[in-house]
């Protein structure tokens, strides 16, 4: 597996984390989390998967002694204990339930449980990540920058996307906020807050789907200046000066990785 593979699996491992965490919520929010996404994080999970009762458990050690379990439900609690015992607790027959010492187990985990919801999420989050390979060459950086700028000049702007998406990982980049985001435009940069509410966003990289282009602005933009959009707008289309345009911005992003990676 190549270094930009495992790099587009960190992203993505990511973006569903982020995505289960916005729908964890406590029982009384009604807030559920999308099975289906659910299973997409799961596949770049390296704990043994069983099927017990209604029960998906993975198991991180597939043994008959105690071991980390995380059940798959709403709660994602990761256990410490027998596979029996989880059991038990989540999934009882009637004939388990009328057994006192059963139900006391039943009403009550903390004796087990290891963690809940988004503490589990950022367990499955880091062990899944661990799996990956991310150290990187010069040769791979350089051959990132390559495949974008071949893109941009060929016109194929999924490969441009996927080679900026790199690098904004790279580099720390966040995608743009609301207040400075635009339709068919990837803007990734440096967002900071002040402490009077003023949100600043730059330096920032852009590339525009609409003109295929991919610019590099260094002066940060405020969310007060009522003509940020227009001055993005005009880098865009070639009407304002940037400090970087075209393939010479993935160079410039290349040269920048050592550092971040510090």
């Amino acid at each position: 597996m190549s270094y930009k593979d495992n790099l587009l699996k960190k992203i993505e491992i990511d973006r569903l984390v982020r995505t289960i965490a916005g729908a964890i919520g406590s029982v009384e929010s009604g807030k559920r989390i999308d099975k289906t996404v659910l299973e997409q994080l799961m596949t770049f999970f390296p704990w043994s998967r069983r099927q017990e009762r209604d029960l998906a458990l993975f198991l991180e050690s597939d043994g008959p002694g105690k071991t980390r379990i995380l059940v798959l439900d709403n709660d994602l609690p990761i256990y410490h204990t027998r596979v029996e015992d989880v059991v038990l607790r989540k999934s009882p027959t009637v004939k388990e339930m009328v057994n006192i010492r059963n139900a006391i187990k039943i009403l009550n985990d903390k004796d087990v449980v290891m963690s809940k919801k988004e503490a589990s999420l950022k367990t499955i989050q880091e062990i899944s990540i661990g799996e990956l390979d991310l150290r990187f060459t010069a040769a791979d950086i350089d051959g990132i920058a390559r495949d974008g700028a071949a893109s941009l000049e060929n016109g194929y702007s999924q490969g441009v996307q996927e080679s900026l998406m790199l690098f904004a990982e790279l580099l720390r980049l966040a995608p743009a906020p609301k207040a400075f985001s635009l339709n068919h435009h990837d803007i990734y940069g440096h967002m900071g807050e002040k402490p009077d509410g003023e949100i600043t966003f730059g330096p920032l990289v852009m590339y525009s789907m609409v003109h295929n282009t991919l610019t590099f602005l260094e002066a940060p933009l405020s969310s007060r200046d009522k003509g940020r959009f227009d001055t993005l707008k005009a880098v865009a289309s070639g009407d304002a000066e940037a400090a970087a345009s075209g393939p010479a911005v993935f160079d410039l992003m290349k040269s920048k990785v050592p550092a971040a990676a510090h």
